[in-house]
């Protein structure tokens, strides 16, 4: 992994003046020199901290921050403390971060929440808090693949390695009683390790015959000719399961718990804010990613992969243990002990502020 590349700036354009925004190729976050270009227009009373390094990935999965740093509404509960924000290609790289010291809190998913919170021996992070269930899909070339068994034999996209689409690819495979290497994606289908940004390249290029990806990937490739195959979420009961979670590193919880609540009351308002006013939402987070990339999502690749994702507070902390399971399965995981992964303190401090109900933690939480 080489290091990273600052890519372009996003703009937050409702409490607080500009927010620029460095994206990283390939998912370190910003270096030192590149912490010096990020300037975050805060108002108000500073907090324990001056600063909050905040990572999450230019998916629609990480609606939560898109809309929530686009529409300054996590700024505003920072008052003078500014936000540094980071983007991720994946998860992996972002637990490097958080473990490296280089980030303090990061949108993710479970499965590399759970691998970082098992490699660090439960001593570097925890989750806060949810952010968003289901936006993941298989998409395939359907002139190569008509149904599900046609998989077998197929090359087919994960975006990373361990990270949560990989490893529910990976488990969907065993259910069919086929075998792949989870360390080298070989096997009865080839599993492709591939960065979303290049999954459309590769699709059309004819090098992947289908992709088991988050959105806004997976639309993109349809407005490609691709076909959905399957929508993760009729996998799950009441189609529900963590797709996206916030963590944050121990050690800044503990010496700035005061920044950490306000980054929820942010993430718990913008929540509320994107559920109450879906296509003012859409909007924004299409608006955030126009920033970064240069381009609008097009209508026939948003409109269908909003709706597919639930924006929620609620970890579903029951689903993380399943996915822990399944990466116990693939091989990639030992099992792991995963008491304490949770502290949802604050969190539900906030919430009962906001007059909404408390969540669990399925009984993994911080003692």
């Amino acid at each position: 992994m080489s290091a990273a590349r600052p890519l372009t700036t996003l703009r937050a354009v409702a409490v607080v003046a500009a927010l620029p925004l460095l994206l990283t190729a390939c998912g370190y976050g910003s270096t030192a020199d590149d912490d010096k270009k990020t300037e975050v227009a805060a108002k108000g009373e500073k907090l324990s901290a001056d600063s909050v390094r905040i990572g999450y990935f230019p998916n629609l999965t990480h609606a939560t921050a898109l809309v929530g740093l686009q529409e300054g509404l996590i700024q505003k509960e920072l008052g003078g403390t500014t936000i540094k924000p980071q983007a991720f290609n994946a998860g992996p790289s972002a637990i490097e971060a958080l473990n490296g010291g280089s980030l303090d809190i990061s949108f993710i998913g479970p499965s590399p929440s759970i691998n970082g919170y098992v490699k660090s021996r439960g001593q570097n992070l925890r989750i806060i808090s949810g952010s968003a269930s289901g936006g993941v899909k298989l998409v395939v070339d359907p002139d190569k693949i008509k149904t599900l068994d046609d998989i077998k034999g197929k090359k087919i996209a994960t975006p990373q390695k361990g990270n949560t689409q990989d490893v529910a690819f990976l488990n969907w495979i065993a259910e069919q009683g086929w075998k792949v290497d989870a360390e080298s994606g070989d096997g009865d289908v080839s599993v492709v390790r591939t960065e979303n940004k290049v999954t459309p390249d590769a699709y059309k290029s004819g090098s992947i015959d289908g992709a088991w990806v988050p959105e806004p990937t997976a639309s993109k490739l349809v407005s490609e000719g691709a076909k959905v195959l399957l929508d993760e979420s009729t996998l799950w009961p009441e189609k529900k399961f963590v797709i996206t979670n916030i963590i944050v590193s121990q050690s800044f919880l503990k010496e700035h718990p005061d920044v950490v609540q306000a980054v929820l009351r942010g993430t718990v308002k913008t929540n509320a804010w994107i559920n109450a006013n879906p296509d003012k939402a859409k909007t924004s987070a299409n608006a955030a990613l126009k920033a970064e990339t240069g381009k609008e999502l097009p209508a026939e690749v948003i409109d269908p992969a909003w709706p597919s994702i639930r924006i929620t507070d609620d970890p579903l902390a029951a689903t993380l243990r399943t996915q822990a399971d399944y990466a116990v399965k693939t091989g990639l995981l030992k099992e792991p002990d995963l008491n304490g992964i949770y502290d949802l303190t604050l969190l539900n401090k906030v919430l009962k502020a906001e007059g909404k109900p408390e969540v669990s933690d399925a009984g993994l939480g911080a003692k």
